[in-house]
């Protein structure tokens, strides 16, 4: 589908949405009931760490890893909140399938990671299977880890009657492993995918995955020297006999009851479908390799590789899935048109294949960081024509909201302030020496290889008072780093002293055109919000950036 057609099916029932925010209140805010007839989520349990973490009573737990994005530092822990949310859920504020599932993990498995995990999923998918249509399906993404007590909360959420597949994904054939250093298992490079339908009466499309090589040598073995096309033979011989309602008749010299009318089989023969080794051999129809669909894709999906650090696509986001895997996901249990929801939507690999795809979306994730990416994504892949086709809830559109963000996240507001001048927030809030995001811009002619990159320095500062001392900081680490230029971000205005140290901060000079910028500036929150932004020559797109899809032609997402 070209994407011109994909972006007339994404418009024709309303705005895509992409919204900012705990999915738990999106979906109970936001998304009407049986709205959705595909969610695919994928949520984050860092099951990295070693098992006996994961499964340790939290008062042991002193050590584990900081994650390299916010969201998946410290989302699963089992706290005073959490066991009040637990108590809740079990005293009636879920259905009692799903409340007497999470009772029994929590006598399996005590008060831990993985059992915080389960309390604060097991809300989620009974919202989720409220939002899903009679006709929808889920696919819960995860690994072994965990899979197996995703199951029983799911069957207890959905019914053990509506689970259709434990889909095996082997994200790749070429794995190390551990065993040099002493490990005493198999390998681990599967992921679970669980596959379960809202009824039984749930969109389906039959996938197929091409012949083998050997396959096809063994069973096309037959080549038409007129045509060049393989083939493989089939009886053409009614089984039963006269008993099942079979002709007979005689067919180049052969006898036979037939599955075919004598009429058909005439049809057959001219059309060059009847094969006859020599004469007196009894006559087979053709069955042509280009007209064969392939074998029926099975529930071990070893064809996808997961991306590596030299796939095209890759973002460098921690849990990205290739694209290839979505689409064959969407493919199965949905058709143009259909509204994809992803509630933890990461970078955006689902959304970029409903796009691609003709179906309407949903995106939410909990970091503004996904949701900037996602944005930046989307253009980067669509260019301009994007625009306009789906909105994003959530974000600050003005002071007040501004200062709600910094209240509940002050890492986000860092991130959304950056954003607002296209420059790329930080992934980690430590060791950023005050700097809390990056623009590039080339320093030569963008379209001729070893130009240059320029750097733009960007400080958030929500707080009510920025003395000039901020200034002097940033200039100095501008100097240090040896970037090119320095922005100050504020939530309030600047003073009479800060807007003094800006003006002495110095000039910079582009060597491509010798235009001339203020080394260092300031603008407000409020400013940007009013679409003032910094004087700095044409930045690139942050983060990695996508292969730009021309509407005329079969869309990709191909990230260089």
């Amino acid at each position: 589908m070209s994407y011109k057609i994909a972006l007339m099916a994404s418009q024709g029932s309303g705005l895509n949405r992409l919204f900012y925010g705990d999915n738990l209140d999106v979906l109970k805010k936001h998304i009407p009931d049986e709205s959705v007839d595909l969610v695919y989520l994928d949520p984050p349990f860092n099951s990295n760490r070693g098992y006996n973490v994961i499964f340790a009573k939290q008062d042991t737990v002193h050590n584990a890893e900081q994650a390299q994005i916010q969201a998946f530092d410290d989302t699963w822990r089992w706290t005073p909140v959490t066991d009040q949310q637990y108590t809740e859920y079990v005293t009636g504020g879920l259905p009692n399938e799903v409340a007497d599932a999470l009772t029994a993990f929590h006598t399996l498995l005590g008060e831990n990671d993985a059992m915080a995990y389960l309390v604060n999923m097991a809300p989620r998918l009974v919202e989720l299977h409220r939002v899903l249509k009679r006709t929808g399906s889920l696919y819960l993404h995860c690994d072994p880890t965990m899979s197996h007590y995703l199951k029983v909360l799911l069957d207890a959420v959905f019914g053990p009657e509506n689970y259709r597949n434990e889909i095996t994904w082997r994200r790749t054939s070429t794995v190390k492993g551990n065993a040099g250093q002493g490990a005493k298992h198999f390998g681990r490079n599967t992921d679970i995918i669980l596959f379960y339908s809202k009824s039984g009466d749930y969109t389906f499309n039959v996938a197929y995955q091409p012949y083998s090589d050997d396959y096809i040598r063994t069973k096309f073995a037959y080549v038409e020297p007129e045509t060049g096309r393989r083939f493989q033979t089939v009886s053409m011989s009614g089984p039963g006999g006269a008993a099942k309602g079979n002709p007979q008749y005689e067919v180049l010299g052969v006898t036979r009851y037939w599955r075919f009318s004598q009429k058909e089989m005439q049809r057959l023969i001219a059309e060059g479908r009847v094969y006859q080794g020599k004469p007196g051999d009894v006559p087979r129809q053709k069955y042509y390799l280009d007209e064969a669909k392939g074998v029926t894709l099975q529930a071990m999906w070893a064809d996808i590789d997961a991306l590596n650090s030299q796939a095209a696509e890759r973002l460098g986001y921690p849990t990205q899935k290739p694209l290839a895997l979505l689409e064959r996901i969407l493919t199965a249990s949905s058709n143009p048109g259909d509204v994809v929801l992803d509630p933890f939507c990461g970078c955006g690999t689902t959304i970029d294949a409903a796009e691609k795809m003709g179906r309407r979306w949903l995106g939410i994730d909990v970091t503004y960081i996904a949701v900037d990416l996602i944005e930046k994504r989307l253009l980067h892949t669509y260019g301009d024509a994007i625009r306009g086709t789906y909105e994003v809830a959530g974000i600050p559109r003005d002071q007040a909201a501004a200062l709600a963000l910094f209240s509940k996240s002050p890492f986000d507001f860092e991130r959304w302030a950056v954003s607002l001048i296209n420059a790329q927030p930080n992934q980690k809030q430590v060791g950023d020496k005050g700097i809390d995001g990056v623009a590039r811009f080339p320093l030569g002619d963008p379209n001729i290889k070893g130009g240059g990159i320029g750097r733009v320095l960007v400080s958030v500062k929500g707080g009510k008072t920025v003395g000039p001392q901020f200034v002097r900081d940033l200039l100095g680490t501008v100097q240090t780093q040896k970037a090119e230029m320095g922005v100050l971000i504020t939530m309030a205005a600047p003073t009479r002293g800060v807007l003094d140290a800006v003006n002495h901060g110095g000039t910079y000079g582009h060597p491509a055109n010798g235009q001339s910028f203020p080394k260092l500036q300031i603008v407000s929150v409020p400013e940007l919000l009013s679409g003032k932004r910094p004087l700095m020559p044409p930045t690139l797109m942050p983060y990695i950036q996508a292969a730009r899809s021309a509407p005329s032609v079969e869309a990709g997402t191909l990230f260089d």
